[in-house]
């Protein structure tokens, strides 16, 4: 069967298992041979190959609702849906998606990007299914790390209440991007240890009938022996006691084991969990054999070694300055402690782990517990700083409204993957942590512009007695390097002229800095002269400087890889305001008020008017150049 001739998932179900087999192979060098060359979601895909195929021929997609948990594990489901095709567009813009995308294809009934939401989704969808009497299968697909997420186990809770008719697939390969961690990981280890206890509590009481002469009185109290062999087969009984029939462990790379356990799942009222083990980076051997997560997400690489093929931009990454900055003020203070929702790689602080390691807490993927324990520990007098990816911080904002901000704790917030962050696309873009800060009460947030301005901040905000501070920093790489063991505090609110000029001055930070004064030097040309600000606290604003410039009568321009909306523009317009201020001409440039999907950093600055030219071209607007003025 040719990969790219299939259209729908149909074209599957008669083919035997020897055939299914023949096509897990194909599957597997597909993906192998195109994510070298666009990079991707290796290790998860690589791992759920047998397990889709099963699903696919087993149920009847789309009228059957597939949900795929994180959706990072979704290509081969892409493949039996008909986009094999435009695999070679895959994380690129305006190609295909890597995660489910709804406008994709109808097989798509659910997007995801962060994890843990795929229980709860099911169960709204089968309330529905119920309440319109239909008749079709709900099918969640949760890893064992997404299942450490709060909102799994809430769901679970629910689902295992209502009984409702869904069949969960636990995928459990004992890693999320790292190897997974806390008390769940290890009750599922002992299941994985354990032995198969399926079926056998439904066919009890037809074997004890077979008896001799005793069978009759022995099938009167087998639901008590039932619900005693349950605690002795099943170690911890942990889904039983939430109300689902547990089946496995099942091996996810065997397709008889895995079409007996689909067929005895479909047979089966209520929930059900069918508990399957795959090998994350099956058929791959660099991926196969990773235990830290090198190989969960990649870039570029060469099939023969699985060495990367990404080219360095000079500059160590801007994760790696704040970590080895943590390690530097960690050796000088043993109060400084690192916290991490499952993010340990992807935050380089494996270094810090390796270091520390009674100093680094890696929480799961529980980012409200992550960020309640920094506020915990804060009021112990420790110095925490809670590493968070900015998208994810969105799901602990309660705890930094009612927990950190509120009683005005000490908390440091490294917020990694400030801005645009690329091939990940619209649920993964860090553009609204601004927004949903900046109007928290005692929260101070500063974003630096190279790496040594970083290390500073980093040295800053585990120095700052003065309530929560974040510092932003994004993805990729620094332009410079910093000078190790050397930092300094940043005193707080206060900016920098980088650029002298008399006729407009931008107000920037972070990654905007490079390209205003890329912009400001070509103004020359035209005679323009631009100042050009580091606002690199944005809150609290410089207000000393925003008086400087109010009575030059200046007019401003704000730059910001940030949302508009409540962003760092926002709250210069808010400072004139309050100080009674009827200025001029402020103008803003920023994300505008939609999701920003997936491509290239600079092909998504492009799109959204943030480059030099753009920058160059909004001040030409509000300046009249030299021959306008002639």
């Amino acid at each position: 069967m040719d990969l790219k001739n299939i259209k729908h998932p149909s074209e599957i179900k008669d083919l035997s298992v020897e055939e299914l087999q023949q096509l897990s192979e194909e599957i597997r060098s597909f993906l192998i041979e195109n994510l070298s060359k666009t990079g991707g979601h290796l290790g998860p895909n690589l791992g759920v190959v047998e397990l889709t195929l099963a699903l696919h021929q087993s149920f009847d997609s789309p009228k059957d609702k597939f949900l795929w948990d994180v959706g990072h594990q979704a290509y081969v489901h892409k493949m039996l849906t008909g986009r094999t095709k435009d695999f070679d567009t895959l994380r690129k813009y305006q190609g295909l998606c890597g995660f489910p995308k709804m406008n994709e294809s109808e097989h798509d009934v659910w997007e995801t990007g962060h994890s843990s939401t795929s229980l709860s989704a099911a169960m709204g969808m089968a309330i529905a299914r119920d309440v319109k009497k239909e008749d079709n299968y709900v099918v969640p697909i949760i890893g064992d790390g997404a299942l450490t997420g709060g909102m799994a186990l809430e769901a679970l809770n629910h689902i295992g209440a209502e009984q409702k008719d869904m069949i969960v697939i636990l995928n459990d390969n004992e890693m999320s991007i790292a190897p997974n961690v806390g008390a769940l990981h290890n009750v599922l280890g002992r299941l994985r240890s354990g032995q198969r206890y399926n079926w056998i509590k439904e066919e009890l009481e037809v074997l004890l009938k077979k008896i001799p002469s005793v069978g009759g009185k022995i099938a009167n109290t087998a639901e008590r022996i039932k619900d005693s062999m349950k605690y002795l087969v099943v170690p911890g009984m942990f889904f039983e006691e939430l109300g689902f029939t547990y089946y496995g462990p099942v091996d996810g790379h065997d397709y008889e084991d895995l079409f007996k356990s689909i067929d005895y799942a479909k047979r089966t009222e209520g929930p059900i969990l069918i508990h399957v083990l795959t090998t994350k980076g099956k058929g791959y051997h660099p991926a196969e054999n990773d235990k830290i997560g090198t190989w969960h997400g990649v870039g570029p690489y060469k099939i023969e070694s699985g060495e990367s093929v990404k080219k360095s931009s000079g500059g160590p990454g801007w994760s790696k300055v704040v970590s080895d900055t943590l390690m530097q003020v960690a050796d000088h203070d043993e109060k400084v402690v690192a916290i991490t929702p499952a993010m340990t790689v992807g935050s380089k602080l494996e270094d810090f782990k390796s270091k520390f390691p009674d100093r680094l807490f890696d929480v799961g993927i529980a980012e409200q517990h992550a960020t309640t324990v920094a506020g915990g520990l804060a009021t112990q007098g420790m110095k925490p700083f809670l590493s968070i990816y900015s998208t994810f911080l969105q799901r602990g904002f309660d705890q930094v409204v009612h927990d950190v901000c509120r009683q005005n704790l000490n908390v440091a917030f490294g917020i990694d993957r400030a801005g645009l962050v690329g091939a990940d696309g619209e649920t993964h873009q860090g553009v609204f942590d601004i927004s949903f800060l900046r109007h928290l009460p005692n929260m101070t947030i500063m974003m630096p512009k190279d790496a040594q301005e970083c290390q500073d901040m980093v040295y800053t905000s585990l120095n700052h007695q003065d309530g929560p501070i974040a510092v932003r920093y994004p993805r990729g790489n620094a332009k410079d390097h910093p000078v190790e063991g050397q930092y300094d505090m940043v005193p707080i609110g206060t900016w920098e002229v980088l650029k002298e000029g008399h006729d407009l001055v931008i107000l920037t930070f972070g990654t905007m800095i490079e390209r205003a004064m890329e912009a400001a030097a070509d103004l020359e040309k035209d005679d323009i002269s631009v100042r050009v600000v580091n606002a690199r606290f944005i809150k609290p604003l410089d207000a000393n400087m925003l008086r400087q410039i109010s009575q030059e009568q200046l007019p401003i321009l704000t730059v910001e890889e940030h949302a508009l909306q409540g962003g760092f523009g926002s709250a210069v317009l808010e400072f004139f305001e309050e100080e009674k201020v009827a200025y001029p001409f402020i103008s803003r440039m920023g994300i505008p008020d939609r999701f920003i999907e997936h491509g290239s950093v600079d092909d998504l600055l492009e799109e959204v008017g943030l480059t030099a030219k753009h920058i160059q071209n909004e001040v030409k607007e509000i300046v009249p150049t030299k021959e306008k003025r002639a």
